[in-house]
């Protein structure tokens, strides 16, 4: 049994909490809004990880740490509060601890600037032009250089119940980008819980982790062909292509090479698979 804090606890978090304390391990929450009553076996703790006065009273005996937290907005000010203040008060905190616990933080592969649909991975460079991303890569280096041991995942676009972004253009008659190609790159967030589970049982296995995997599913499909598809299994109106754009931001294609090597099979290995249910 391991000694587990997970800071953020929204759906993913939430779910893995559960998950993990069904395994018999003891897990806390850190939630601003934790739930008033619940039966399961997480206990939760209600803190502002951006509040070092709020985190005074926080055990510092975790083994291990789940980072899983969202800015409340896409500006600067929020990716600071989270990714510098938030960060810095958590490493300050467990600074006295008496052993470094172990970190598994939750990144995004918005750090890479990459847009003429080029293949990225763990190795390829992080430069983003986005002064938000820009603070996710900073927090990544930071915890990396803080503790060998901490692992970052940098998810794809993350989609599920509730997560239907791309289900509603899709109603909309939407006008997309045909050509050149327009890659997009998800991940189910039961595959995200899933990820995170599976790197914690390898650790605990004895398995050397490497500081960094790309979580994506194995399918960096076309939005052109996602849309089309989307449509036709709705029996909407197909999208309408529209003119390129030779600065397209995000536009490029993940692998997941090295976590797969390492033994992780995906619960919806591409996107048909995953919105089939949804739809």
């Amino acid at each position: 049994m391991a000694k587990i804090l997970i800071v953020g606890c929204g759906a993913i978090g939430y779910e893995l909490a559960n998950l993990l304390a069904q395994a018999g391990h003891d897990v806390t929450g850190l939630k601003r809004n934790p739930p008033v009553a619940n039966t399961e076996k997480v206990k939760f703790i209600r803190a502002d990880i951006t509040s070092s006065a709020d985190l005074e009273g926080l055990a510092t005996d975790f083994e291990h740490i789940f980072f899983i937290v969202s800015a409340d907005g896409r500006n600067e000010n929020s990716y600071h509060d989270i990714y510098e203040t938030g960060i810095n008060n958590l490493l300050n905190r467990f600074a006295q601890a008496p052993t470094k616990a172990a970190w598994i933080f939750v990144s995004s592969t918005s750090v890479y600037a990459q847009s003429q649909g080029e293949w990225v991975d763990e190795d390829s460079v992080t430069v983003p032009t986005k002064t938000t991303s820009l603070k996710i890569v900073n927090a990544e280096q930071k915890l990396m250089a803080d503790n060998l041991a901490n692992v970052v995942v940098r998810f794809s676009g993350i989609y599920g119940r509730g997560r239907e972004y791309l289900l509603k253009m899709a109603r909309q008659t939407p006008v997309i980008q045909q050509h050149p190609p327009y890659y997009t790159n998800r991940i189910h967030q039961r595959d995200c819980v899933g990820v995170l589970m599976f790197l914690l049982e390898q650790r605990l296995a004895g398995v050397k982790l490497e500081q960094c995997y790309l979580a994506s599913d194995n399918d960096p499909a076309r939005l052109w062909d996602v849309i089309t598809w989307m449509t036709e299994t709705l029996n909407c109106d197909p999208p309408i292509a529209k003119n390129s754009e030779e600065n397209s931001e995000k536009n490029k294609r993940c692998r997941n090479d090295r976590l797969k090597k390492l033994g992780y099979r995906f619960i919806y290995p591409d996107f048909k698979t995953g919105y089939s249910e949804l739809v």
